[in-house]
């Protein structure tokens, strides 16, 4: 069964597609603060380890890997356009 960790920072790259924009995410679960890169995160999502959400003004808004237009991968929320707003609008992490 797939652990679901709330997302509350991230770390940019200097790129500015989609794909490329996030590094790492990270947050505290159970007192505990976590860091993944971006493509551990995304091969926890696609082999059912991990659930990841992030929490937008008391709204839960899932985490989902999509492929840009040239098939890279990458994360975003399900509320989300193209760019991965909800993740690149959190604070970066330490």
């Amino acid at each position: 069964m797939a652990i679901s960790y709330q997302i509350s920072c991230i770390n940019k790259t200097d790129r500015s597609s989609a794909h490329e924009r996030i590094h790492s995410v990270g947050g505290v679960h159970d007192g505990t603060r976590w860091k993944l890169t971006q493509e551990a995160a995304i091969a926890g999502i696609e082999n059912g380890s991990w659930l990841f959400y992030v929490n937008r003004d008391g709204y839960r808004a899932d985490v989902i890997v999509s492929k840009s237009a040239l098939g890279h991968k990458y994360l975003k929320t399900v509320a989300d356009g193209v760019q991965p707003d909800n993740l690149l609008s959190l604070p970066e992490c330490p």
